[in-house]
């Protein structure tokens, strides 16, 4: 199991933007894929990124594609979500998750507390 703390999170402008941040602790963090979900009121959990072990594979849900990047630092045992050009629409609360490549969240064993992000029109 790893354990993950996302921050980041708060209240800004459609058009802002925001960086998300996810520090893992536990076993090895190069041992898993690192997924970020997201779950607005009244909807299930969707999939909106998945970088891979090493950092050089990446996949997004369609609309975040060119608006949202997913990085990691290995060293620093931290997966990033840079999103820019917000829009109300991205309004959720986003979660961190250590698993498997994919986009289901059944991939994925290890989850964060999450962290609220909102946007304001």
């Amino acid at each position: 199991q790893v354990q993950l703390v996302e921050s980041g999170g708060g209240l800004v402008q459609a058009g802002g933007s925001l960086r998300l941040s996810c520090a893992a602790s536990g076993r090895a963090f190069t041992t898993y894929a690192m997924g970020w979900f997201r779950q607005a009121p009244g909807k299930e959990r969707e999939f909106v990124a998945v970088i891979g072990r090493l950092g050089t594979l990446t996949s997004y849900l369609d609309s975040v594609k060119g608006r949202f990047t997913i990085s990691r630092d290995n060293a620093k045992n931290t997966v990033y979500l840079q999103m820019n050009s917000l829009k109300p629409e991205d309004t959720a609360v986003y979660y961190c998750a250590a698993g498997s490549w994919g986009s289901k969240s059944n991939l994925f064993g290890s989850w964060g507390q999450g962290t609220q992000v909102t946007v304001s029109s």
